[in-house]
């Protein structure tokens, strides 16, 4: 096993690393506070290649490796979770998606758009009664003359403010049962589909969320991804590569505030001496230390099977499982080591803390990442 990063690897994260702070960080903080959605960033990310991920050059994606992405997510992560999680959802929810299922017309269609960040995409699964259980959507698609309409409610969509292009789920089949799941390539300008903000969120207060009606949406034909009956297995594949973006922008969170607990803990004094030397403040730094490396050593893990195009879905489950109850951990100790002062935003800490308690939620929460994790040693389903 190859623990080095090559040659360019190395130059992807210092220039993922450069990027964050200066074009990131110093705009963090108050991009958080009014919740402001700092679109031109992504634009700026797109012109480095950031936006393309690991899509083929072909279809104007930047062909990076999996290993590559992680250290982008790390870096982005680091810096703001809400910038991580656009991205996350662009190239790893969409773009993957619309790679590995769509056909020529629409890879050509939309790929070297979104990888150039002209449009931004969303993926419409979450429903109020399908949030774990993505087989319990009710959205529905009839067929009308050669194409589909569309009727159904979404929530909690990431991006679901901002996006040109949706990758909406829906049952073709209204009886009783499962019926025929699909998933329809939506562009947000079409007749009947209404989007609004939600606010007022715990963390990712810089990133936009979401509410979204389809309402007698109309799209044609060729909207539809893939074959009728294949929308599960297109989102639980999906989630697979999302997974691995939170895992990784996790593992930036921790970083984060390990290198902020040891400049304060170097800096702040109490009882004539630096609380460095305090062994309690000692162990809380010494746990981050010991998950960053075991996160993102699991982040890597699953990347490098899926640079050999193997199934991870259980080392992608563990990796974000791991890394997101770790940042939980690790933001909950850098606001102890900060005192009264993390508690407030004039250190990143308390922000790093409610972005990452999302990381537990959002994409399977951490209770479907152990039952996942079960199903794949056991053998046996916990659930329907």
């Amino acid at each position: 096993m190859e623990f080095a990063l090559n040659e360019t690897q190395e130059k992807i994260r210092d220039l993922a690393r450069r990027f964050t702070e200066e074009e990131i960080i110093p705009t963090a903080r108050e991009n958080d506070a009014q919740e402001r959605f700092p679109r031109e960033t992504f634009r700026k990310l797109a012109a480095l290649g950031f936006l393309g991920g690991t899509i083929p050059r072909e279809y104007g994606g930047a062909g990076f490796d999996w290993i590559s992405d992680a250290l982008i997510f790390e870096e982005i992560g680091r810096g703001c979770s809400s910038v991580r999680t656009t991205m996350s959802v662009q190239v790893s929810l969409v773009e993957q998606v619309i790679f590995t299922w769509g056909d020529e017309a629409q890879r050509q269609r939309y790929l070297p758009r979104l990888c150039r960040g002209e449009i931004l995409g969303c993926f419409a699964l979450t429903e109020s009664g399908a949030g774990s259980d993505a087989a319990g959507i009710r959205t529905l698609a009839r067929r009308e003359g050669g194409g589909w309409v569309l009727n159904g409610t979404k929530t909690w969509i990431s991006n679901g403010g901002v996006a040109d292009i949706a990758i909406v789920f829906a049952r073709t089949d209204p009886g009783p049962g499962e019926g025929a799941p699909a998933a329809f390539l939506v562009e947000t300008g079409a007749p009947g589909f209404n989007a609004t903000e939600i606010k007022g969120k715990l963390g990712l207060r810089a990133s936009n969320t979401a509410g979204i009606v389809l309402k007698e949406c109309c799209v044609p034909g060729v909207a539809l991804l893939g074959e009728v009956g294949a929308g599960l297995r297109i989102a639980l594949g999906a989630l697979d590569n999302g997974r691995y973006g939170v895992a990784a922008g996790c593992v930036g969170i921790i970083r984060g505030c390990l290198e902020a607990s040891t400049a304060h803990a170097r800096k702040r004094h109490q009882f004539g001496r630096p609380i460095a030397s305090f062994q309690l403040v000692q162990e809380m730094i010494a746990r981050m230390a010991v998950d960053l490396d075991a996160a993102r050593l699991l982040v890597f893990r699953a990347g490098e099977l899926k640079n050999r195009g193997v199934r991870n879905t259980l080392e992608t489950s563990i990796a974000k499982y791991f890394a997101s109850e770790a940042a939980v951990r690790a933001a909950t100790d850098a606001i102890q080591v900060h005192g009264a002062s993390g508690y407030s935003n004039a250190y990143p800490v308390e922000r790093y803390l409610r972005d990452a308690k999302v990381a537990t939620i959002y994409e399977g929460t951490s209770q479907i990442q152990k039952l996942i994790i079960g199903e794949q040693i056991l053998g046996v389903r916990a659930f329907a």
